[in-house]
C-alpha cells in the first residue's frame, strides 16, 4: 500500500515553502526517539513489552502532572473503586502507556507478519457489509493504548484506509508518523477537517475516527462521560448523515496473554438520527462499556474533564497550584 499522503490543506500554512531544518539541534530528541523506535523493534515482541512496562512504571515517579491528571480522571469515573483499587489501576495504566510506545513503534516499523500472528479480529463480516453499501464507513473508536499496534492488520481488510491525525510541534515526531502510519493508510487528514473526510468517505474509504478527545468549544457539547459532564466531540453525527456513511463500532485492546484483539461492531440501528447529542451519547455508552472491560488501557492522561463552561472548575488544579497551559 503506497504511503499515506497528509492532504495539503491541513498542512502548517506559515513559511510552508521554507526548508524544515531537520538537522537543527532541537529536534535531537525526537531522532533520538525514532532511533530507539527503530532499534526496539528487533526484540522479541514479548521483551519489548517488558521494557516498555518498565519504562512506563518509571514515567510514573518522574511525570507527576500526568500522574495528578490520571488519579483525578480515576477518582471521577471510578468513584465506586476503594483508594487502594484505583492505585492499583493507575500503575497498570503507566505500564499500559509505556506498552504503547513499543506497540507504536511495532505497528510502525515492526514486523507485519509479528503483529499478524497476534491479533484475532472480530466481525469482519460487519466491515465487509458496511463496504459493501460503497457509502463509506466510519470506525467509531476512542484512544486506547494499544490503538497504533492494529493498523497493519485493519488496513488490508478496508480497501482505502484513511484516519485522523494531530500535528506535533516537532516535525521530526510529523514526519516520523507519516511514514510509520503510511505503510497501513492510504492518507490522513486533521483531527478537525470534516471536509477531507467527507472526501474520504465519498471514495467508500474506511476512516478510523477516535472523537473521544476534543479541543475547544466548536462541535462539542457538554456531555455525560461515565456520568461526569465533559465537553464532547458530536461531529459524527453529521458526517453521517451528510455521506451517508456507515459508522461501526471498533475497539482494540491487549489480552493478558500479550495476544490482542480488534472488533468491529455492528452498525446501530436508527444512526444517525436528527438528534446529535443522543447520537453522540450512544457512542460515548459503548466506550464506556468497553472501557469497564479494560480500564487501564484507556487513555487516562488526557484531561477529559477540562475546558468546562461555568459553573463547572477545573478538576485538575491542585489547591494552591497555578493554572497549567493547555495540553491533552
Amino acid at each position: 500500500m503506497p504511503a499515506a499522503a497528509l492532504h495539503r490543506s491541513d498542512m502548517p500554512s506559515a513559511n510552508e515553502s521554507r526548508p524544515v531544518p531537520y538537522a537543527a539541534l532541537r529536534y535531537v530528541a525526537g531522532w533520538i526517539f525514532y532511533a530507539c523506535m527503530r532499534a526496539v523493534v528487533c526484540l522479541p515482541l514479548d521483551w519489548q513489552l517488558a521494557v516498555g512496562k518498565r519504562f512506563g512504571n518509571l514515567s510514573r515517579l518522574l511525570l507527576r502532572s500526568r500522574r495528578v491528571v490520571v488519579d483525578r480522571n480515576l477518582e471521577i469515573c471510578f468513584p465506586e473503586l476503594s483508594a487502594a483499587a484505583r492505585e492499583a489501576l493507575a500503575k497498570a495504566h503507566f505500564e499500559a502507556l509505556g506498552a504503547s510506545l513499543v506497540e507504536m513503534a511495532m505497528g510502525w516499523f515492526g514486523s507485519v507478519k509479528t503483529i499478524q500472528s497476534r491479533i484475532r479480529v472480530i466481525g469482519t463480516e460487519h466491515l465487509e457489509r458496511a463496504r459493501a453499501r460503497g457509502r463509506g464507513v466510519i470506525l467509531y473508536s476512542a484512544h486506547y493504548t494499544a490503538f497504533e499496534f492494529f493498523f497493519p492488520v485493519v488496513g488490508p481488510l478496508c480497501g482505502r484506509f484513511t484516519g485522523m491525525y494531530k500535528l506535533q510541534r516537532n516535525p521530526v515526531l510529523n514526519k516520523m508518523m507519516l511514514k510509520g502510519r503510511g505503510r497501513s493508510t492510504s492518507s490522513l487528514f486533521s483531527k478537525d477537517s470534516a471536509r477531507d473526510m467527507l472526501r474520504e468517505l465519498a471514495q467508500n474509504a474506511v476512516v478510523w475516527y477516535a472523537s473521544d478527545q476534543t479541543y475547544g468549544l466548536k462541535g462539542s457539547m457538554l456531555l455525560p462521560f461515565f456520568g461526569e459532564p465533559a465537553m464532547t466531540n458530536t461531529a459524527i453525527s453529521r458526517i453521517a448523515r451528510i455521506s451517508g456513511a456507515v459508522v461501526l463500532p471498533y475497539f482494540c485492546r491487549r489480552l493478558e496473554d500479550s495476544n490482542y484483539e480488534v472488533i468491529f461492531g455492528a452498525p446501530l440501528e436508527g444512526f444517525p438520527s436528527d438528534d446529535p447529542a443522543r447520537d453522540t451519547l450512544r457512542l460515548v455508552a459503548l466506550i464506556e462499556d468497553f472501557v469497564r472491560r479494560c480500564p487501564e488501557q484507556y487513555w487516562w492522561v488526557h484531561r477529559r474533564f477540562k475546558g468546562r463552561p461555568p459553573p463547572y472548575s477545573d478538576p485538575y488544579i491542585e489547591p494552591g497550584a497555578a493554572r497549567p497551559r493547555a495540553s491533552t
